[in-house]
This record gives structure tokens, C-alpha cells and sequence, in this order.
């Protein structure tokens, strides 16, 4: 007769649970402090694990949301970059970090070794907005109630972290760089520029701007071109900040920011309307509306212009998890053909698109300097993991746009009048 003896398995440490995780190896160099390692010991990115805490973000969260949310605690560091800038690192992982899903088997046995007690989630940081059933407590999807909700989570931060990060434009979207070595704030004054002359905007003219922000547009379409600009913001933080600039700057009376849902903007008779990055919060399925909304407030012959970060394609998808949590709440992406076709199908007539995204990876790493070169002021403002999120978020970006996978699109638009006329020229002026 024989006997079996039941051996224990051998104890799977934390660094070989997470090179069993990588597809086709480890890219970078992971210590935990469990004492183990693994990866190249010579590797440009070194992680390491601090702590219990951040080992059940990681296994509760598998992805981009448990790896953010043990950065942001400070239970994972990132070693070798500045965590106002990781664009360096996360370039090597983007383009060489790749999960596998283990069998059954294999991940028993590594959650048995490393504690099933790592899979009762922790906490999530303080900067962490709500999930997405608990947002639907607060009101349906895009309504005003709860898109007042995650504007204020995004904008209302702190109007002097923006100063530091965005520098004196105060300009949140997309700058145009003439030139590649091109200034921050030269690319950016060029944009507002660039959005003007596409409106034909001139002396006596109203234009209205949907998500204007801290009113860089307003002012400098009433400074530059003379006309009488009207704004309007979620955010009251911005809000008042913009009426302090109109009024420090002496546009009082032809500037004008106001706080509230633009969907509660009275006025029509508009000769232009501009908005300038705020596409992504409203919802694809509210396009029609919405385009529908700027058309009742242009004049015949009155231009339009949508400026908004798009996919490279013309499906409609959720921003990532890291992203909806972190950033943008409900943010919607979807392509510049979509856009184009919800313009045209409630009566606008498309005249010019264009992408600029290679603009705003250049945006993005300009902010990014900002931000390491005012790290220490930053921290003091908002605390070291908001900091750290807007490292990450804005370096990823940045990454996301050069690799093509979001894109920025300009689209212009005319309301023809009874006749059909766009009152356009025959080639565009502010090409020449």
C-alpha cells in the first residue's frame, strides 16, 4: 500500500507574482517589501512596491485604476523621474507593458500566497471621484445637476495650481504652435488667433463662447477683434477668476463670463459661437441638441466653431478608467466624422475641419514643464497626490496623442441663410 504525502506549495513571492502576470517579460525593474525583485536589474524604470496598502490597489483593481491609485497614495513609486513629468516612463510601458490573464490555477495560487485578505479593497484616495453607479444617484447622465457635479470635481481645484501649471494665458485646451520652438503662451494667444479669423470675427460683432473657462477667449476676441463676447462656465472658480482678468484688463462691458449650464443662455442674435473644449463633457447622444442649441443662437450668415479633443476613429467610448475617475467624470470621446455629421444633420453647413494633434502633445509637454519646474508650490496648493495625478495624467496624454490614438479637431461651421447663402468666401481668409 502506498502513501501520499500532501506537500505545500511553494510560496509565491510579490515580484514573481508580477513577472507571472507580464506577457513576453518584464520591461522595467519591480522591488516590493517583501524583499523580492524582478525584472532587469540595469532597467531605465524602476518600480517599487512599499507597501500592503498599495499590493491590494494593485490585486482590486487589475489595470490602469489600481496601479493609479497606489502612485497617487504613494504606495507605488515610480523611481528615476520626476513625478511631474513621467512621460519617460510611461513611454517604456506603454509600449512594452503588456498583462496576461493567469488560468484559474495560477492565480489561486498566488492570491492564497499573498494573502486573501489584499482582496478587500482599500479606501480610494481622496482625489478619486465617484464611480459611475454612484454618479447615477446624482442624476441622470449629462444632466445639469450632474455635470455641475464633475466640472466642479475637474475645474474647481484651485485657481493658483492652474496659474502654475497653465501659466499667465490660463488656457486649458489646445494651443497652435507656429513653430515647433514656439512659446506656451505665443501657441496659445496663436490659437485664440487662429479661432477668431476662421469666425471672421470684426469691431461690433457678438460672439458667444460655450465652456469658456478662466475667458481667454472673451478677452481676446474683445481686445484683439473689438467685439462683444459673451462666456459662459461650470465653474465658479472660474468664473470669478475670468471677471477679476475682464476687469483688470479694462474689458468690463464688452467681456463678460457668466456661471452657469450654457443650455441656460438666453440670448440669440450671435454673429459666431465658439466652443473650445467642452464637446467631450456633454455626451455623444446630446450632439444633436447641442449643435442644435448653437444654431438658434447664430444670425443668418452667423459661423460656428467646435474645437474638441476626438478619437481616431468614429466609434463613442468612456475615457479609460484612470481617466473618468481622476479627470473627466463622464467624458465622452468619439471621431471628428461623427461631429461633422450631427452638424450637418441639423442644418449647419461644414466649411473647414483640420487636426491639430500634434499641437497638443506639444501643449501637454509644455504644461508638464510648468508643473515640474512649480512642483513645490503645486504640492502646497493642492497636496502631493493631485499633483501626482496631473503628472501622470497630463505625460499620458501627451503619449496618447503623438501614438494617434486621440486626435484634436477644429470643425467650422456656417448657418446658411433662407437662400442657402454661408456668406463665405470663395477661399478661406485666414489661410492667406
Amino acid at each position: 500500500m502506498t502513501t501520499t504525502t500532501n506537500r505545500p506549495q511553494a510560496t509565491v513571492t510579490i515580484g514573481q507574482a508580477m513577472a507571472a502576470l507580464m506577457a513576453g517579460g518584464m520591461p522595467f525593474r519591480f522591488t516590493a517589501y517583501d524583499g523580492s525583485s524582478a525584472g532587469p536589474e540595469d532597467a531605465t524604470v524602476r518600480l517599487h512596491l512599499r507597501n500592503q496598502r498599495g499590493l491590494s490597489y494593485i490585486l482590486t483593481a487589475p489595470g490602469d485604476l489600481g496601479m493609479a491609485r497606489a502612485y497617487v497614495s504613494g504606495d507605488l513609486e515610480i523611481e528615476g523621474v520626476h513625478p511631474g513629468d513621467p512621460y519617460d516612463a510611461m513611454v517604456l510601458l506603454m509600449r512594452n507593458l503588456k498583462f496576461r490573464v493567469p488560468t484559474p490555477t495560477e492565480a489561486l495560487r498566488i492570491v492564497r500566497s499573498l494573502g486573501f485578505g489584499h482582496l478587500k479593497p482599500p479606501p480610494p484616495p481622496p482625489q478619486e471621484h465617484l464611480p459611475k453607479w454612484r454618479r447615477a444617484l446624482e442624476g441622470m447622465r449629462h444632466s445639469k445637476e450632474r455635470d455641475a457635479a464633475v466640472i466642479q470635481h475637474h475645474y474647481d481645484v484651485s485657481n493658483r495650481f492652474y496659474e502654475l501649471v497653465l501659466g499667465p494665458s490660463m488656457t486649458y485646451t489646445c494651443a497652435c504652435f507656429p513653430t515647433e520652438d514656439a512659446g506656451l503662451e505665443e501657441a496659445q494667444a496663436n490659437k485664440y488667433d487662429l479661432v477668431c479669423r476662421k469666425l471672421d470675427l470684426r469691431p461690433g460683432m457678438r460672439l458667444l463662447d460655450l465652456g469658456s473657462g478662466w475667458g481667454g477667449m472673451v478677452r481676446h476676441a474683445a481686445r484683439e477683434y473689438g467685439v462683444t463676447a459673451v462666456g459662459v462656465t461650470l465653474s465658479r472658480q472660474q468664473a470669478r477668476w475670468a471677471g477679476e482678468a475682464i476687469e483688470r484688463e479694462g474689458l468690463t462691458g464688452r467681456a463678460e463670463v457668466r456661471f452657469g449650464d450654457y443650455r441656460d443662455v438666453a440670448d440669440t442674435g450671435f454673429d459666431a459661437v465658439s466652443s473650445i473644449g467642452l464637446t467631450e463633457h456633454i455626451g455623444v447622444r446630446n450632439y444633436p441638441s447641442y449643435f442644435d442649441f448653437m444654431k438658434r443662437k447664430l444670425v443668418p450668415g452667423g459661423r460656428l466653431l467646435n474645437h474638441c479633443i476626438t478619437r481616431a476613429d468614429n466609434d463613442a467610448t468612456d475615457t479609460g478608467a484612470f481617466i473618468d475617475r481622476y479627470v473627466f467624470p463622464d467624458g465622452e470621446l468619439t471621431g471628428s466624422g461623427r461631429i461633422i455629421s450631427a452638424m450637418q444633420e441639423i442644418g449647419l453647413e461644414v466649411r473647414h475641419e483640420e487636426n491639430l494633434r500634434e499641437h497638443y502633445a506639444l501643449t501637454l509637454a509644455g504644461w508638464c514643464r510648468n508643473l515640474v519646474a512649480n512642483w513645490d508650490a503645486c504640492v502646497t496648493e493642492v497636496g502631493e497626490g493631485t499633483a501626482k495625478v496631473w503628472g501622470l495624467y497630463m505625460a499620458g496624454s501627451r503619449l496618447a496623442f503623438e501614438r494617434n490614438e486621440i486626435q484634436l479637431h477644429q470643425v467650422l461651421a456656417v448657418n446658411t441663410d433662407e437662400t442657402g447663402n454661408a456668406h463665405f468666401p470663395l477661399r478661406p481668409t485666414w489661410l492667406s
